[in-house]
Order: C-alpha cells, then sequence, then structure tokens
C-alpha cells in the first residue's frame, strides 16, 4: 500500500526540477551550518582578542617603554648617530595618538596607569577583566535561530530585509552571550510570520545554487582570515582552556620584563 508521502515523493521525483531543488536546499541548509559554525569563531576570537588586550596590554606596553629606555641608555653612552636614530624610533611610536585612551580600553588616563594596570604589573590580585563566553544554551539558541530565520532561506526581497534585520539582533545577542534576550528573540520568530516558497523555475535554482556556491566562498575568505589572525592562531592552540594560554603568555611577559628592568638598571648604572 502506497502512503501520501510517498505518493508525493514520486510526483515530485517525476517533475525534471525535483532533484535540482532538492540540491538547492541541501546547499542551503549546508551553508547555513558552515555561516553559523564561522560566526561562532568569529565571537570566540572577538572575545578572546579583548580578553588578551585586558590580561595582557598593559605588559605589552611596559615592555615597549623599557625598550625605548635601554635604546636611549645605549645612544647617552656610545654618543654613536645611529644608536640615537633607534631610540628616536622606539620613542616615537610610544607617541601619544589621538583616542589613545580608547585603543588602551581603559587602562590608561592623563594621569598614568589604572590601579588594575599596576596591580597587574606588580603580580599583585587583580580584578578579573570581563569576559564574554556564550553559554552552551545560548549557543544552542544561536544555532537554532540561525538555522530557522537565515536569510538566505528567503526568496522575496522583502522577507530577505526581515530576516536580516531580525538575524542582526540574533547575532548582537549571541555576541554578548545574553541567553535570555536569545529567548525572547525564538518566541518572538515563533510567532512571526511563516515563510511561503512556491514552485521555482530550473532557471532560477541554477541562479541559486550558484549565488549559494558564490556565498559559500566568501564565507571561507572570512574563516581563513580569522584562522590566520594572531589572535585566532593562539585560539586554535587552546581552544578548550584559552584562560590558560594567557597565564603562559603572561608569565613569559613578566620574565622578558624583569630582564628589561635589570638591563637598564645596569646600563643606567654604568652611565
Amino acid at each position: 500500500m502506497t502512503t501520501p508521502e510517498a505518493e508525493q515523493d514520486g510526483g515530485d521525483a517525476a517533475r525534471p526540477e525535483a532533484r535540482l531543488e532538492r540540491a538547492v536546499r541541501a546547499a542551503e541548509q549546508a551553508l547555513i551550518e558552515y555561516e553559523i559554525a564561522v560566526e561562532t569563531f568569529r565571537v570566540e576570537v572577538e572575545n578572546f582578542s579583548r580578553l588578551h588586550e585586558q590580561k595582557l596590554g598593559p605588559l605589552y606596553a611596559r615592555l615597549e617603554e623599557l625598550d625605548a629606555r635601554i635604546l636611549e641608555a645605549r645612544a647617552a653612552r656610545s654618543g654613536d648617530p645611529e644608536d640615537r636614530r633607534r631610540a628616536e624610533e622606539a620613542r616615537s611610536r610610544l607617541a601619544p595618538i589621538p583616542g589613545v585612551e580608547e585603543l588602551l580600553h581603559g587602562w590608561m588616563d592623563d594621569s598614568g596607569l589604572f590601579p588594575e594596570a599596576v596591580a597587574m604589573l606588580t603580580d599583585q590580585a587583580v580584578r578579573p577583566p570581563q569576559r564574554v563566553r556564550p553559554s552552551e544554551e545560548a549557543r544552542k539558541l544561536y544555532r537554532d535561530l540561525a538555522r530557522k530565520a537565515h536569510p538566505d532561506l528567503a526568496q522575496e526581497e522583502k522577507e530577505r530585509e526581515r530576516r536580516e534585520e531580525f538575524i542582526t539582533r540574533v547575532n548582537a545577542a549571541y555576541a554578548r552571550g545574553d541567553e535570555a534576550e536569545l529567548r525572547e528573540l525564538a518566541e518572538e520568530w515563533a510567532k512571526g510570520p511563516e515563510l511561503k516558497r512556491g514552485p521555482s523555475r530550473a532557471e532560477e535554482l541554477y541562479a541559486r545554487l550558484e549565488w549559494l556556491a558564490q556565498r559559500k566562498e566568501l564565507l571561507a575568505l572570512l574563516a581563513r582570515e580569522l584562522e590566520e589572525s594572531a589572535i585566532g592562531h593562539m585560539l586554535q592552540l587552546a581552544p578548550d582552556d584559552p584562560d590558560r594560554l594567557l597565564d603562559e603568555i603572561g608569565q613569559g611577559l613578566l620574565t622578558q620584563l624583569a630582564d628589561r628592568e635589570r638591563e637598564l638598571a645596569a646600563l643606567l648604572g654604568e652611565s
């Protein structure tokens, strides 16, 4: 006995466009899954970059200051024009620039380093830096919403615009790790209008496949840029415990700072 579903599948298979439609649906879902993975990694890289700057930024800044002072001390001792040039270049790289407070993410103002930065440099207790790491529930909500509301599923421009506006809000909530807002967005989407899709002509399906392929190429480029960035590479070294990696780097920087302090003291003592 043939079921209604089987009869429908058989009818679909008989249409010339049936295989092409199945290929388009499969390509759409594959693209959405890939975009979810890329966006998730982008958020992780962004969050890790913020944490990296908050924890290690003051150490890097202090290291650069010591390097400049060491070069200046060497130039003062030798009087060599080349030594002076190197010292001037190092000092110029540390010169204030517009918006420096924003670039240093609140670690320094006109009066110098904030107490948190000083505490970190002196190996004292410091307030933990702000971190944003979406929970597993937030990740699940984000993936579900992306699969249901993704703009790539729209066939009409008006529907695409509606989905793009909605997904922008979803991405922002996910980047903040806001689980409650993601739940509200899920409820909002569930109450919204359902996407109505009519039959497509073969020419439209071919064009759709071509667009999906181009979109996949753009996402692949973005993924490669993220993976090859300094922060992305670091994150891949310790995806399950990035805090440990930052602690190891911080310890290495503290060792370098101690070496530079001794070197500068020796130069100033001999000058």
